[in-house]
């Protein structure tokens, strides 16, 4: 009966831990995306574009802007699921779909723009959370 009550308490522990352990991943999956980051557009035989997406991530919804020097535009759909990105954004002229696979904390991807037929590569890093002051 000793031998049953530490066997049961055993399985017991190891759920609890698996349990714990998968709920910590899945939380930080979700919130992953969330927050600045750097990227550079490439463009073929012109200067590379830099550009900041902020990014607000919900299960596998993703909402938030894309900032260049021309300006800022919102998310109009954007989804991350399996480690994949996709966002569509519209401006008064154009409509841009950026893709990419994230590896750690780093995105590499395409993006396009339409109606001219543009596209590219483009990669980016999420930017390092500010870190409180010293005072």
């Amino acid at each position: 009966m000793k031998n049953l009550k530490t066997l049961v308490g055993s399985c017991l522990l190891v759920l609890a831990t698996a349990c714990l352990v998968f709920g910590q991943a899945k939380e930080s999956s979700k919130a992953s995306l969330t927050g600045s980051w750097d990227c550079i557009a490439h463009l073929s035989g012109e200067d590379d574009i830099p550009f900041t997406m902020t990014l607000q991530q919900a299960a596998e919804v993703v909402t938030g802007s894309v900032a260049t020097h021309d300006g800022e535009l919102e998310i109009k759909s954007g989804s991350f699921k399996d480690g994949s990105l996709e966002l569509h954004l519209e401006s008064p002229d154009a409509k841009y779909v950026v893709t990419g696979k994230l590896d750690g904390d780093q995105f590499k991807g395409q993006w396009s723009k339409d109606p001219d037929g543009m596209s590219g590569d483009w990669e980016g890093k999420k930017t390092a959370a500010a870190k409180p002051s010293d005072k």
